[in-house]
């Protein structure tokens, strides 16, 4: 299944800065007919609106708290495509004595993205089908000890990324991010190479564009491709066939 951006109508969490802010702009880059760009202070969104030629709406939305994730796709009704980019890191060790942050980074990451389907997939199969985009991390593949407990989580919205895709996949395209170091705020007291926001913004609408539903959008993350497709992968694929001959 392939998406064309062109007069569609998304939505994406987390538009305020960094990667989302990088995707609403791609996606008006390339046609999108209206976004609507949420974040928790719609203030932070303001340039982001003047700049689009009225095609963003601004949405104030916590993606934690479901009654306003579901007011939400009410106003949304129109939505096509939506991107759940909203996240939240903290450096937790695992055996910190206090690990607030770490349920903070579920309810976030995993939590919000799995508010997110359950509003918005029936509103996208209504509207006659589309797509859903996942941002979680090369960090769901494997942990990494500086953010153990972030890596968890991410490893929750991968999980959830092939539920989705194998539960309703058949008109609505699934896409799962897999970024590597990003030039955003979450690393920017690391010293390391980083790929820019646009850049993975890119990436992402090639693959919605090219029917692909794996994406690793930088070069790090890149290194990831083969060792995800000869392992996790195939048990992904193997299951979809389990359950068509079923």
């Amino acid at each position: 299944m392939k998406t064309n951006i062109e007069g569609k109508v998304a939505l994406v969490t987390g538009s305020n800065r960094g990667i989302g802010r990088a995707i609403v702009e791609a996606l008006l880059a390339r046609g999108a007919s209206k976004v609507y760009a949420t974040a928790r202070n719609t203030d932070s969104l303001k340039s982001l609106v003047e700049s689009s030629g009225d095609r963003v709406v601004p949405v104030s939305l916590d993606v934690t708290e479901v009654e306003q994730v579901e007011q939400v796709a009410s106003l949304a009704g129109d939505v096509q495509i939506v991107v759940s980019n909203a996240g939240y890191a903290a450096q937790t060790d695992l055996f910190a004595q206090d690990i607030s942050p770490a349920r903070q980074e579920f309810e976030v990451n995993y939590w919000g993205s799995l508010n997110i389907a359950r509003a918005f997939v029936p509103l996208i199969e209504s509207n006659g089908g589309g797509a859903v985009i996942n941002i979680a991390s090369i960090a769901s593949l494997v942990s990494f000890p500086p953010f153990p407990t972030y890596s968890d989580s991410k490893a929750a919205v991968h999980s959830l990324t092939q539920g989705l895709r194998l539960t309703k996949g058949n008109n609505i395209q699934v896409l799962g991010v897999y970024p590597g170091p990003v030039d955003t705020d979450m690393v920017a007291d690391l010293e390391m190479d980083k790929a820019s926001p646009a850049s993975v913004a890119t990436a992402i609408f090639d693959a919605l564009e090219s029917g692909k539903v794996d994406v690793f959008p930088d070069p790090v993350a890149e290194g990831f491709t083969g060792p995800y497709e000869a392992g996790a992968k195939v048990l992904e694929q193997g299951t979809a066939e389990m359950l068509a001959g079923s």
